[in-house]
């Protein structure tokens, strides 16, 4: 009944030209073409065009030439026509968008509309984009395209395959998907739209990972700044203005940093870097990213609300993770030898998510014979010192999963062996239930502003 509609109601028509007056590109053309060509009605067109995408699997949709669509918003509907007029000269065309809209319906939705349209395109232009990491040049090198140089994001982990309690996934994934969609929240609140996350733990937890799958699950590029390079607090707030929206901003190893005095930038420079006046008026829907092997020896004031939002904690490898590790780097989900494996773990022995990985790795071809390596490390009580190895910054660190449900106050044993660092491990395993029914308010593995996460 289309057809009748169409004939009661008066209509009004708004172009969308190519090209400017002056002959310049017109940029919500731009934007119009990809809105248009992701709306699902799209594939009711009587003519549609099809193109290859990026990946070989991919498979693009594009209206034709004269062709008409239907899009609907805030119960109103709306016709578009991509309109070309071909020139007798040389074949050359004058391409535009033709928008049909209801008068009554016009002072309703024709703002909030043409609003829509560039939040949407915006999202597409950004999950089409090729991801980067930013890395930041010393002040003294002089480089020509300002003070950071980037490269591919080539990392490839995921909140998929990162081994974590499906419940703490969920909480994971469900703040940062109310990050993205807070914009008018923030605003309203006078706030900077941002979040600060801190990940911490012993060394080959997976932490870097962890950044790596945030940034593919946000689409956003990651700027990792190395404070070593970095003059004064002046030039620290210089970096952060020269970043760009919709970006993670991340400095490893902060505890280090600061305790062995490796970098020049004081702690109100930090604590300014964090949340002072540069940070909110540097560009919206940024998160923060900082890694610490432990937060014992750090100022109470930098690890504070609005400086801190979030807490994750990255624990030693349990049973439970070693499982995921197998099924992931061995293709194996049981096993002969896994309940001495599991004896061995309920015994208090501990590693790296990426010490067992790497001897999975490594021993890939025998899954038996990766099984006993990792029963041999295990036995000998492989401390990190001997089997972990150094921390890796986030340009050069492998996918190592983890898991984020560590014993309340774990990390008040600085981290490594919390297990063997009290006698009666094994009885103080055997309460750990009950302490935890206990504690299930305290913040030990994920701590957060009221309100946004509930347990």
């Amino acid at each position: 009944m289309n057809w009748v509609d169409d004939r009661i109601h008066v209509h009004q028509y708004l172009k969308v030209a190519e090209l400017n007056e002056n002959g310049q590109d017109n940029e919500f053309y731009r934007r119009v073409f990809l809105y248009i060509n992701s709306l699902p009605s799209i594939e009711d067109s009587n003519f549609t065009n099809l193109f290859s995408g990026k990946k070989s699997t991919d498979i693009i949709l594009s209206l034709d030439d004269n062709q008409v669509i239907q899009d609907e918003f805030l119960g109103a509907r709306v016709d578009w026509v991509n309109k070309v007029e071909r020139l007798d000269h040389g074949g050359v065309c004058n391409r535009s968008f033709l928008l049909r809209i209801k008068k009554k319906d016009k002072r309703r939705t024709l703002r909030p509309y043409l609003q829509h349209i560039h939040t949407v395109s915006d999202d597409i232009e950004q999950r089409r984009s090729e991801l980067k990491l930013f890395i930041n040049n010393g002040p003294s090198e002089n480089p020509v395209n300002g003070r950071w140089r980037s490269v591919p994001f080539t990392h490839h982990s995921t909140l998929d395959t990162i081994a974590m309690d499906a419940d703490l996934k969920n909480k994971v994934k469900s703040d940062l998907e109310n990050f993205i969609k807070s914009q008018n929240y923030f605003h309203k609140m006078g706030r900077a739209w941002k979040r600060n996350y801190l990940l911490y733990g012993p060394s080959g937890t997976g932490k870097s990972s962890f950044i790596g799958a945030m940034a593919h699950f946000l689409n956003y590029d990651v700027y990792d700044i190395d404070l070593s390079r970095v003059s004064d607090d002046s030039d620290l707030k210089l970096l952060l203005l020269q970043t760009s929206s919709r970006s993670l901003i991340v400095i490893e190893d902060l505890d280090r940093l600061i305790n062995e005095k490796l970098t020049t930038t004081t702690l109100s420079g930090l604590l300014n870097f964090m949340d002072g006046i540069v940070n909110s008026c540097c560009g919206d829907e940024k998160i923060m990213v900082f890694t610490m092997n432990s937060k014992e020896q750090i100022d109470p004031a930098m690890l504070r609300p609005g400086r801190i939002d979030v807490h994750i904690h990255f624990p030693f490898c349990d049973f439970n993770s070693f499982k995921y590790l197998a099924n992931n780097y061995l293709g194996v989900k049981e096993h002969k030898l896994f309940p001495q494996v599991e004896e061995i773990f309920h015994g208090g022995a501990t590693m790296s998510p990426a010490a067992i990985g790497e001897l999975m790795i490594v021993n890939r071809s025998s899954p038996s014979r990766a099984l006993k390596s990792i029963i041999t490390a295990l036995q000998s009580n492989g401390t990190e010192g001997k089997i972990g190895g150094k921390g890796k910054r986030l340009s050069d660190s492998a996918s190592s999963p983890l898991r984020l449900e560590p014993p309340p106050h774990a990390e008040e044993t600085g981290g490594a062996n919390w297990k063997d660092s009290v006698p009666g491990a094994k009885e103080v395993r055997k309460l750990y239930g009950l302490l935890r029914l206990k504690s299930c308010k305290s913040p030990s593995s994920f701590d957060h502003d009221p309100g946004m996460i509930e347990r």
